[in-house]
């Protein structure tokens, strides 16, 4: 996968923060009324995870920076990909009624500990000093 610097993370995630607002209102605004309880509730959570790993990417960025964190571009893949596999899943899942798409979810979410774990093994190594 391409390695990007740390200006083309930050604009990818100014890019997914403003998608995941605008996923957000649409769900609240426009499939609040058409969807049962249970598919609202798993867009939802869609957005909020789509959310929660863009600020991920963001703080990962502003790390780097300060830190030159090693794995990085490997933390932030793992967080795009979890992005598009885990939350792009749901929403697929609820707007196409496609259901299969919920076997896809799971890999999102390997994706999402990965990115996690990976970060947790570079930050082991910053140095304060």
């Amino acid at each position: 996968m391409k390695e990007y610097k740390i200006n083309e993370w930050i604009f990818i995630a100014s890019i997914l923060g403003g998608l995941s607002v605008a996923l957000g209102a649409f769900g609240s605004h426009l499939l609040e009324g058409l969807l049962t309880t249970k598919d609202y509730d798993i867009f939802r959570t869609g957005v909020r995870y789509q959310m929660w790993h863009t600020l991920a990417i963001l703080i990962v960025a502003v790390l780097q920076k300060n830190f030159k964190l090693e794995r990085f571009n490997q933390i932030q893949w793992s967080f795009l990909v979890g992005i598009i596999l885990f939350s792009g899943s749901l929403y697929i899942l609820v707007l196409s009624q496609l259901r299969w798409f919920g076997a896809i979810t799971p890999i999102g979410g390997v994706a999402f500990v990965l990115g996690w774990g990976l970060l947790a093994l570079s930050a082991r190594k910053i140095k304060l000093d």
